[in-house]
């Protein structure tokens, strides 16, 4: 028996050591499982419309939800082909969802021609595409809100319009207006707008920690937006010289309060995941690694979400995370 477990221990330690977790191939277009979603993107980018319609169809008036799938499935047809979406066009001249997908789709195709690298970093050529797409979004964003009064998911697409074209500070406010008297709370507008506020795009270090911390704490329980804070700490941060400090009190509280808003939530809330990845891994650098695990376990083959889409081999930087913080939640429990 001995000469059994021995071998066995010696592999396991040498897999949780070397190896990378989890195995499974890692999905980098979303940032959790969402089976109807999933399906609804393998059909588009194979040419079929009609499972995102009826996604959008049993999604109703769920705005969060309608934002994300409207995100997801612009993409998918901003970074592949989008035969699919004209052919659904076609078969409903006046469909709402149909106009809101081609107004995300034709904003990320935007942001797919700029690319992700710093303006420094970025050639006239992108820039010009890019400009060209946010200019020409506007009728698509306008025939979108037409369609569906009262909607915000369009004006929420606006908010990637406003960063990338530069809207003046009076007229982000207005915008921001017309998305909180529709949805107060909406999760991907405060995240999307957030961004515009930070150093590196419209605002300051100082105004997206203002703007983070007047969301969260105007926000119910279990909405997620006391990630906000957390969100904003991480942006000013993140291109600091030498080691970031995340072990500090100031991040502590950040992070408490982000889990137990995270605890509160809806467990079937569509952003959950992607707040749950921020939590893995600032509880990682903070040395919680048992709680770290537990939030990674939720979201384990997925990795569309803060801080991996900063990462140049993003999959690999989730796994060899992950890998790290398996191996030493062991170590953490024989020692606790």
């Amino acid at each position: 028996m001995t000469l059994l477990v021995l071998p066995c221990l010696l592999l396991l330690w040498c897999w949780l050591k070397y190896g990378l977790l989890p195995l499974r191939w890692q999905n980098s277009y979303l940032a959790g499982p969402d089976a109807p979603l999933q399906r609804a993107c393998r059909a588009a980018a194979r040419g079929r419309w009609e499972p995102a319609a009826r996604l959008f169809e049993d999604t109703g008036q769920d705005w969060e939800r309608r934002s994300l799938y409207a995100q997801r499935l612009g993409e998918v047809a901003a970074r592949g082909s989008d035969r699919w979406l004209k052919a659904w066009e076609e078969a409903r001249p006046e469909d709402p969802d149909a106009a809101l997908v081609v107004a995300r789709a034709r904003v990320s195709y935007a942001w797919e021609l700029r690319g992700g690298a710093r303006a420094h970093s970025t050639s006239q050529s992108q820039f010009d595409g890019f400009h060209r797409e946010l200019l020409a979004s506007q009728d698509d964003i306008g025939r979108a809100l037409a369609l569906c009064p009262g909607d915000p998911t369009p004006l929420v697409a606006e908010l990637w319009r406003a960063r990338g074209l530069g809207y003046s500070h009076q007229e982000m406010d207005a915008l921001w207006s017309q998305i909180t008297a529709l949805a107060p709370h909406h999760f991907e507008a405060h995240t999307s707008a957030l961004q515009y506020w930070t150093a590196k795009w419209r605002g300051s270090h100082q105004l997206a920690r203002e703007f983070a911390e007047r969301s969260a704490a105007g926000a119910p329980p279990g909405s997620l937006l006391a990630v906000l804070p957390l969100i904003a700490w991480y942006e000013s941060h993140m291109d600091e010289p030498g080691r970031v400090e995340f072990c500090g009190s100031e991040v502590r509280v950040l992070v408490d309060a982000a889990l137990a808003d995270a605890a509160l939530a809806d467990p079937d809330h569509p952003r959950l995941a992607e707040v749950r990845h921020l939590l893995g891994y600032f509880l990682y650098q903070r040395g919680r690694y048992r709680a770290a695990r537990k939030q990674f376990r939720h979201v384990d083959g997925f990795t569309e979400a803060l801080p991996w889409r900063y990462s140049p081999v993003t999959p690999l930087h989730y796994r060899a995370v992950r890998t790290k913080t398996g191996r030493r939640a062991l170590t953490e429990r024989r020692m606790g």
